[in-house]
């Protein structure tokens, strides 16, 4: 007997918006966040730009999530939430360390860190 394969029922609050859509937005954001780490300086700025793009691929993973009926993408999401989080906390924690040694957040006066 062959199981019979259930239609995937997108929720009608997605159905509203395409695919696409949501698919340029999240590369746009991606494409922004990594340009402000290429281009700038500022660590806290730094941190903000991979913050956005680790929400692009969220944003891309509900999307994929809710067009297949599958909860898994939000469950990944959840986890990256709570990565994300971490590694901010970690992450300002060093910044601030920097901070009261150098007077200075400008990655690039960070030649202390090398041998």
């Amino acid at each position: 007997m062959q199981p019979t394969q259930v239609p995937l029922q997108v929720p009608e609050v997605i159905q509203l918006i395409d695919l696409k859509y949501y698919l340029i937005i999240s590369t746009a954001l991606f494409v922004i966040g990594i340009i402000g780490v290429l281009t700038r300086r500022n660590a806290i700025i730094i941190f903000m730009s991979i913050e956005l793009m680790l929400n692009s691929v969220n944003l891309m993973l509900i999307a994929f999530s809710s067009y297949r009926s599958d909860p898994a993408g939000q469950v990944f999401v959840f986890f990256i939430m709570a990565v994300a989080a971490a590694e901010v906390a970690v992450g300002l924690a060093i910044i601030v360390m920097i901070y009261r040694n150098t007077r200075s957040i400008d990655v690039g006066l960070l030649n202390k860190l090398k041998w």
